[in-house]
């Protein structure tokens, strides 16, 4: 039977392989704690999204220049 040895006095080499022993694997749980987006929050993606509900402009604007005489 081994000698009861406190932690804090265990060698640094002794206290890696406990440590090695006690731990366990998460699998595929993810440990890291979620909450969800805080919806009254300012959020530049959002913010951005009224352009992607737009049709294209093309769509609209008639082609009233013809394209070899465009004046800059």
């Amino acid at each position: 039977m081994e000698k009861f040895i406190p932690y804090e006095k265990l060698s640094k080499k002794e206290k890696r392989k406990l440590d090695q022993a006690r731990r366990q694997t998460w699998n595929s749980l993810n440990p890291v704690t979620r909450k969800p987006e805080n919806s009254k929050a300012y959020n530049r993606k959002r913010t951005q999204d009224w352009k992607k509900e737009l049709p294209d402009l093309r769509l609209f604007v008639p082609d009233l220049l013809d394209r070899n005489s465009i004046i800059l």
